[in-house]
């Protein structure tokens, strides 16, 4: 099987040159997808320098993105990565092998943030324990197979919680794996934050989510990230 490894990008040129040049070095048959959003910086140009397909979305939001890659992907297997995200040298070949079980069509991994602040090794051991009742989030790494990614309909252009939504999907249809593959993941989003009030929002919104409010609603409740991390590195120079 082939994999494809789609990347949605926004204004990520400090990150996506380093993990391309992780990706670089997978083992296994596999492409690598960035998919911009319309980037103001270089993230485009640090994509082409790494001599990897890049196209643009006509929709700004991971969910759009990501949907995007997904329909020009070639691969039996979708594999969904964050800009600032950087596996192991074997992990495509451990996703194709944990793919023969014929039960199981996707899955997600192990996911630590690197960093040696207390929030950092919170959310670390936090993750495993979300995902024991079902919680599966897109800086894990989720991959599934091509067939059934278009099957459950992809992912939606959902402003928040894309990530839970396709995943409850997916899981209508099959088995999902949590593959043991640790992926070491950015812990700046939570720079120049509050973070008990952060994560407690982050909470409440889950809540009301899975209470059926519309993602699109809860979209404009959410203070973005990016934003927070804009105003911290701003605050720095």
């Amino acid at each position: 099987m082939k994999l494809s490894i789609i990347i949605p990008t926004y204004n990520e040129a400090e990150s996506i040159g380093v993990t391309l040049e992780r990706l670089a070095h997978l083992r296994g048959d596999f492409e690598i997808i960035v998919v911009d959003g319309g980037s103001m910086d270089a993230t485009v140009e640090r994509v082409r320098e790494c001599e990897v397909k890049v196209i643009a979305s006509d929709e700004r939001g991971r969910g759009a993105q990501m949907h995007a890659g997904a329909c020009a992907a070639g691969g039996d297997v979708l594999w969904f990565l964050h800009a600032d995200t950087l596996p192991p040298r074997d992990a495509v070949e451990r996703i194709i092998a944990a793919l023969d079980e014929p039960e199981i069509v996707g899955g997600n991994c192990v996911i630590c943030f690197d960093g040696e602040s207390r929030v950092a090794k919170f959310m670390t051991w936090l993750y495993p324990r979300l995902r024991r009742i079902g919680l599966c989030y897109g800086d894990s790494a989720i991959f599934v197979r091509r067939d059934v990614y278009h099957r459950v309909g992809g992912f939606q252009p959902y402003p928040i919680f894309e990530d839970l939504d396709f995943v409850w999907r997916v899981r209508q249809i099959g088995s999902m794996v949590y593959l043991p593959v640790t992926v070491v993941t950015s812990s700046r989003r939570f720079e120049g934050r509050n973070f008990p009030l952060t994560f407690a929002r982050w909470a409440w919104l889950q809540i009301l989510f899975w209470c059926g409010v519309s993602p699109h609603r809860l979209g404009g409740w959410y203070h973005p990230v990016r934003a927070a991390k804009a105003n911290h590195r701003q605050s720095l120079k």
